[in-house]
């Protein structure tokens, strides 16, 4: 376990006390900190293992928008503690406190670190969500209003909380934590590569889901689809069909599905892929009007796979691979349409997307209406060239810019030499057919951390690619894995990981239609899954080269 960190900012807090065996409030009083629940609950259906759930604020406050603000959080604590700590980073604008059971981002949800006896906190960043009742579905990203609400979500709330989560667990166990980790996908993913960056003895590990850890150039990504759809149809739901989209994941698979040595429906090989796949392969030909799409609809896919573009035609975000998880439902969910009537059936990206483009990811931020046709139109009007430089503007009001607040330091840059020297293990797991956050961009990221690293960032920090994989576990992609597993052996035991042997859970419609019950193995990058012969439904018939 690292040694404490220094916590200057917690003015009034205590980090030491008696040990508490009871699970009450009054047991758990801490300066500093509002204990608003604790109560014991036993084994069930929602609850694992019998465990004491606290609940808890600090850092109240009122904006500068007078709106109250604080950082709201829940902390697990089980009977038959392992000694260990997790803070579950939670995904999407925060906002609210999700259970605190640390999910462990694989498709078997009832595998998670509570499980396994890990004490784990989770919290809603510092603002809540459900406050800005007046903003339709504009309310959740609008204490991007506030700056110190953007700097909580950003980076302050987990500065500010983990210390204190971490001292009423020591406090409630009457023992130091042996080892503390941190978990999240989404922007839980890009928490926890902050966290490496900005403050690298907080954990001893660290789980990495898909992360957003450029937020603010992905959210350009949003406008780009927008208008491309728009382009092929009034109507993002009919720009694409499923059978438009079954259609070019038919047609990646007969360019690309080989390239590992074996035709299974996984595209192990996606960098060659990228290669291989001419897009051109998907427009109709002269007097054809079935199975194939129309010369607007491909030249959309083309232009959001390139990803956004300045005025001088540079790169705002990043690339995106061609894979067959494009005709999954996650994708079509992301990218075109929602079964949500109160969204008006609008995608994530045109409701979620556009509130977060224009009142977090900007600055300054822009009052923009909330219902779904004024988030599709503020996307409609964003103009990519002209107003991407938003992202790292600043005002007098705003001193940090968003890319500031919201990416890890040095992000175009990596190191993490004192994360590195600390000790800090890191394991980054992403699909290669995310909607939201490219797999192509943490791959750069990666590569550039390698560079920096004299070529072996692989002593503290290992990528893997999942094929097939939309934006979390599922979709036509093996899901059925254990990351936290090596992760804890490499940090406790010195055992560093290789491949990981991963399933396809019951539960995953899709991935049964697409690969059956088939095990793969999930290689280091820049390594890929080749075959080599025999069991084709088994990863022991294949080989991380």
């Amino acid at each position: 376990m690292k040694p404490s960190l220094t916590v200057s900012f917690l003015a009034g807090v205590s980090l030491a006390g008696p040990a508490f065996a009871e699970c009450a409030p009054q047991a758990l009083a801490m300066q500093g900190v509002t204990i608003a629940a604790a109560e014991a609950l036993p084994a069930g259906e929602d609850s694992p293992l019998p465990h004491c759930r606290v609940s808890g604020q600090i850092n109240a406050r009122t904006g500068v928008d007078g709106m109250p603000y604080a950082i709201d959080f829940e902390l697990r604590l089980p009977d038959d503690w392992n000694g260990r700590f997790v803070h579950q980073f939670n995904g999407g604008n925060d906002g609210e406190v999700k259970p605190a059971l640390g999910p462990l981002l694989s498709g078997n949800a009832a595998d998670t670190a509570l499980s396994r006896g890990y004490a784990v906190v989770s919290s809603n960043a510092g603002h809540d969500g459900g406050t800005f009742t007046d903003f339709g579905l504009a309310g959740g990203a609008r204490f991007g209003f506030d700056p110190a609400a953007r700097a909580a979500y950003g980076y302050t709330a987990v500065r500010d909380l983990n210390p204190v989560a971490e001292a009423l667990t020591r406090d409630y166990y009457g023992k130091d934590i042996a080892y503390s980790y941190g978990i999240g996908g989404s922007n839980g993913g890009r928490h926890a590569m902050v966290a490496a960056a900005r403050y690298p003895e907080m954990f001893d590990g660290l789980l990495v889901g898909y992360p957003g850890f450029n937020l603010p150039r992905a959210a350009l990504q949003h406008a780009l689809d927008v208008q491309a759809f728009r382009s092929v149809s009034d109507n993002l739901s009919t720009a694409f069909s499923r059978d438009n989209l079954t259609f070019v994941a038919g047609k990646v698979l007969e360019a690309c599905d080989g390239l590992d040595g074996l035709r299974d429906g996984i595209i192990a090989d996606s960098d060659a892929c990228q290669s291989a796949f001419d897009p051109a392969a998907l427009t109709c030909a002269a007097g054809q009007n079935t199975e194939c799409l129309s010369e607007a609809q491909t030249a959309a896919l083309v232009t959001i796979h390139a990803g956004p573009k300045g005025k001088d035609g540079d790169a705002l975000y990043s690339d995106w691979a061609w894979d067959r998880g494009i005709a999954s439902g996650n994708w079509r969910f992301w990218k075109l349409e929602s079964p949500i009537p109160p969204w008006g059936n609008k995608p994530i990206i045109a409701v979620m997307g556009a509130s977060s483009l224009a009142q977090v990811f900007t600055t300054p931020p822009t009052d923009v209406q909330g219902s779904p046709e004024a988030l599709e139109t503020f996307l409609m009007d964003f103009d990519i060239a002209m107003e991407a430089d938003k992202i790292f503007a600043t005002t007098a009001e705003f001193p940090e810019s968003a890319m500031e607040v919201m990416t890890p330091p040095g992000v175009d840059d990596p190191e993490l030499a004192e994360f590195r020297d600390a000790g800090g293990k890191m394991l980054i797991l992403h699909g290669q057919s995310d909607p939201v956050f490219s797999v192509r961009d943490t791959q750069a990221w990666y590569d550039a951390l390698d560079a920096n690293n004299g070529g072996n960032a692989e002593a503290f920090a290992l990528f893997y690619r999942n094929p097939g994989m939309p934006h979390g576990a599922g979709g036509p992609s093996t899901d059925d894995y254990d990351l936290l597993s090596p992760l804890v052996a490499w940090v406790e035991s010195g055992a560093a990981p290789g491949t990981i042997v991963a399933g396809v859970t019951e539960g995953n419609a899709e991935g049964r239609a697409a690969l059956g019950d088939v095990t793969r193995k999930l290689c280091p990058y820049p390594s890929v899954a080749r075959y080599q012969g025999g069991d084709e439904t088994s990863a022991e018939s294949f080989a991380c080269e």
